[in-house]
């Protein structure tokens, strides 16, 4: 039987999340839960990229909309979903210097770190998603060169004093 086949697949976890910075915490604490639960075969340090992927994207959600959004997580088989569904038809950018500053990194990490990602519209509104999968895990230096560069990316966008 295929990986990839439904019937042995859990089914998708969905909930609403509020518009609050307090509830990124817990809500990136189940999206791991959930992943554990399911026994997806990602290594402890893959699940903590998967954290720090869904807290940008969740951050995303909450400082650029202002509105309750929905989560969605899914084990395809081969990668573990994130979807964040909001009210903002505004395309996510990592290279977007408002999400540097607000973020302290922007979306320039899920890029690094995550297997794929990408947004589509649905609805008034889009839906960001970010895969990572069980057999790709960023480390040594191309982890190193990740955050550096999320960090260099950072310090380009603060205001310099005079």
């Amino acid at each position: 039987m295929s990986p990839t086949n439904n019937a042995e697949l859990p089914a998708p976890q969905t909930w609403e999340v509020e518009p609050e910075l307090a509830a990124v915490p817990s809500t990136r604490r189940l999206i791991k839960g959930i992943a554990q639960h399911w026994s997806v075969p990602l290594s402890h340090a893959a699940l903590r990229d998967v954290e720090l992927c869904a807290s940008e994207v969740l951050t995303n959600a909450v400082e650029h909309t202002g509105a309750r959004f929905r989560v969605t997580v899914r084990w395809t088989g081969e990668h573990l979903r994130v979807e964040v569904a909001d009210n903002s038809l505004r395309a996510p950018d990592p290279g977007s210097a408002e999400d540097m500053i607000t973020g302290g990194r922007g979306l320039v990490l899920v890029d690094g770190l995550a297997h794929s990602w990408g947004w589509y519209p649905e609805g008034a509104g889009k839906v960001v998603w970010f895969e990572c999968a069980a057999d790709q895990l960023v480390t040594g230096d191309r982890r190193l060169a990740v955050l550096v560069h999320a960090t260099q990316a950072q310090t380009a966008c603060l205001p310099q004093s005079a």
